[in-house]
């Protein structure tokens, strides 16, 4: 009995266990090849898949479900709620552009001082901000992101001040400017995905990432057992940090340039709704809702400016022309009718389901239990 029902669950069980993996990487390999496709979706993609508007598209939903990956790795993991997290990301794009302008450095030791200058920011703010849970957490952050774009604002001979900051290409490949170069630019936007989400995957699964867990859940036992949930923290926060500078900096080279909008807290909630609009605490979730979100802001803002969009009613064409408006009544029913999330909501169904095969299971070999004991009788 032994021998027959549990080997199948073993092998059930690895495989179980390693599907993700392998719809991951299909994906990825699926992606990856996407540009060398010719593939449409009228509404939701400019063009083919192969042409610079959808890439651009594209890759903007690969930096920005990265983006939601790092903030999922705060909220999600450690439950911090933060509205400062676009700082980091500002923090690459600009810290690219200074580094690249100013020093006169090549790409690549560009990125490295830009990383680590997120990496020193979120050091600082986050040590302080740390020093209080919740709701004043969330407060501290928020004025700490204000306070970069105050001087990012402000600062116009280095930032670019209201205008933005310009990526000087001249210190870029040539294979990575320019609007013939997208494929380029795509293909390095999910490498950027790919390396965010191999960080987030490894904290998660680290004893880091149980600390902060098991701190998000209660803090104060942590601390009785001896261990230091303040540390344990900070160094999820700095690692979400850091992810959110990388994305910054595939931002930079995307829209070779970037500007004051990227460091300002409307970022940082617009990225929480992805978190939201996805699902709480799941990886694969962050990303789905990065990319839809994306794809819904910048689709409906065509829409808005659609001929027959103009000739409706005033009480209907109002509402229908502003894509704010409609990303937030998606984002209210979300919240009444998919309380979890996108993945949330397909988590529980698979769990129902797999519950209800385990009471069939057990069903079964308890009827087979009572007709073997019959027949010895």
């Amino acid at each position: 009995m032994t021998t027959t029902t549990g080997v199948p669950t073993l092998v059930r069980g690895r495989l179980g266990s390693a599907l993700p993996f392998l719809v991951g990487g299909v994906l990825v390999v699926v992606m990856a090849v996407l540009p060398l496709l010719n593939i449409s979706i009228p509404g939701i993609l400019p063009g083919p898949t192969y042409t610079p508007g959808t890439l651009a598209l594209l890759s903007l939903c690969l930096v920005f479900a990265a983006l939601a990956l790092s903030y999922n790795l705060l909220l999600g993991t450690s439950g911090m709620l933060s509205f400062g997290h676009a700082l980091y990301f500002g923090a690459g794009a600009y810290g690219l552009g200074v580094a690249l302008r100013f020093l006169e450095v090549p790409l690549w030791p560009g990125i490295l001082i830009a990383l680590l200058g997120g990496l020193v920011i979120a050091l600082v703010t986050g040590s302080v901000a740390m020093r209080v849970n919740g709701i004043p957490f969330a407060m501290v952050t928020l004025a700490f992101a204000q306070a970069g774009s105050v001087l990012v604002r402000r600062n116009q001979q280095v930032t670019g001040g209201e205008e933005g900051l310009r990526l000087p290409v001249e210190h870029v490949p040539e294979w990575l400017v320019g609007v013939v170069n997208t494929r380029n630019l795509y293909w390095f936007t999910l490498v950027v995905l790919v390396v965010v989400y191999l960080v987030v995957l490894w904290v998660d699964r680290s004893r880091l990432g149980h600390l902060a867990q098991a701190t998000r859940e209660n803090e104060l036992r942590v601390q009785v057992l001896g261990l230091h949930p303040y540390r344990a923290k900070l160094a999820v926060f700095i690692v979400a940090a850091g992810c959110a500078s990388l994305s910054g900096i595939a931002y930079m080279l995307l829209q070779s340039g970037t500007q004051p909008s990227a460091v300002g807290a409307d970022l940082t909630i617009t990225v929480l709704v992805m978190v939201v609009l996805g699902g709480v605490g799941f990886r694969w979730g962050a990303i789905v809702g990065g990319v839809l979100y994306t794809i819904l802001d910048q689709r409906l803002t065509v829409l808005a400016r659609a001929e027959w969009i103009q000739d409706l009613p005033g009480v209907l064409r109002v509402p229908l022309s502003e894509p704010l408006f409609l990303l937030g009544v998606l984002f209210i029913l979300v919240v009444l009718f998919l309380p979890g999330g996108i993945a949330g909501t397909v988590d529980a169904a698979i769990r129902r389901r797999r519950g209800e095969r385990a009471r069939a299971e057990l069903t079964r070999m308890d009827d087979a239990a009572d007709s073997r004991t019959e027949v010895s009788a």
